[in-house]
């Protein structure tokens, strides 16, 4: 039985990725040419994640082998699981936060920011959007239309002015996540189980910086490209660029 929940759950994972690979082709590629422009100038491209699990998505790039050097992750404290989930729930909620940060970054007109939420409702991510889009910050957002739409515009959690991240960046990517995240029916158990934002999330993300690589290469730009420490000559390899990063990228 739990190999069958397994290849069931493998398959809606895999059904998930398919859709956004069909659909959101076109978004994709504008938000590759735009990374592209960003890294051909040598500039940096931020990306944030304000909620609990959202802040996987900023992780997942930074710092990665095979990722771009190119990519600043704002992990900020606040809405950070390690920091404690309810307070983490709570921060993400808070009108303001998201300005706060945004500022506190100090991102301005030459900045690229790609913010990362499974729902693209909440308070903190569409307070650093906005914030953003006032300082002349070009912004990507990656999110789940179906889930802010199916919203409730009361729900404790969205933002007080009722607004979708899709409605407020200038270029968005759907992740098709659907209403609740959990996909997966165990007989005899009420609930769903089965999360699946992270996935989505993570395959968007890589699909957009292996469709960034290759306009990069197009041309002859050089690309610094992490390599694993952990496999052999990684830490050479990473050694040529880290002046370039090391005091750049907060992070690092």
């Amino acid at each position: 039985m739990s190999e069958a929940l397994g290849r069931e759950y493998l398959s809606r994972i895999v059904a998930l990725q398919e859709r956004i690979l069909r659909e959101e082709a076109e978004a994709v590629s504008t938000a590759a040419q735009l990374l592209a422009e960003q890294i051909r100038a040598d500039r940096l491209v931020h990306i944030f994640g304000p909620g609990g699990h959202s802040n996987l998505a900023s992780q997942e790039v930074f710092f990665r082998a095979g990722g771009l050097m190119h990519f600043s992750a704002i992990l900020d404290g606040g809405t950070l699981l390690s920091q404690g989930a309810l307070r983490s729930m709570a921060i993400e909620r808070m009108p303001g936060y998201g300005r706060i940060v945004v500022e506190d970054w100090g991102l301005g007109a030459e900045d690229l920011l790609i913010l990362v939420n499974a729902y693209g409702i909440n308070a903190a991510l569409l307070d650093a959007a906005f914030a953003a889009n006032a300082r002349g910050v070009r912004t990507i957002g990656i999110s789940s239309r179906e889930h802010a739409d199916s919203t409730d515009l009361e729900h404790p959690a969205r933002h007080p002015s009722g607004a979708n991240l899709h409605d407020a960046v200038d270029h968005h990517i759907d992740t098709k996540v659907p209403v609740g995240d959990a996909v997966m029916e165990v007989p005899g158990v009420g609930d769903l189980t089965g999360a699946i934002s992270t996935f989505a999330n993570a395959f968007t993300l890589n699909w957009i910086v292996i469709a960034t690589v290759e306009q990069l290469a197009a041309d002859g730009t050089p690309i610094p490209i992490w390599r694993s420490g952990n496999a052999p000559g990684g830490d050479e390899a990473n050694a040529r660029f880290l002046d370039q990063f090391r005091h750049r990228v907060r992070a690092l």
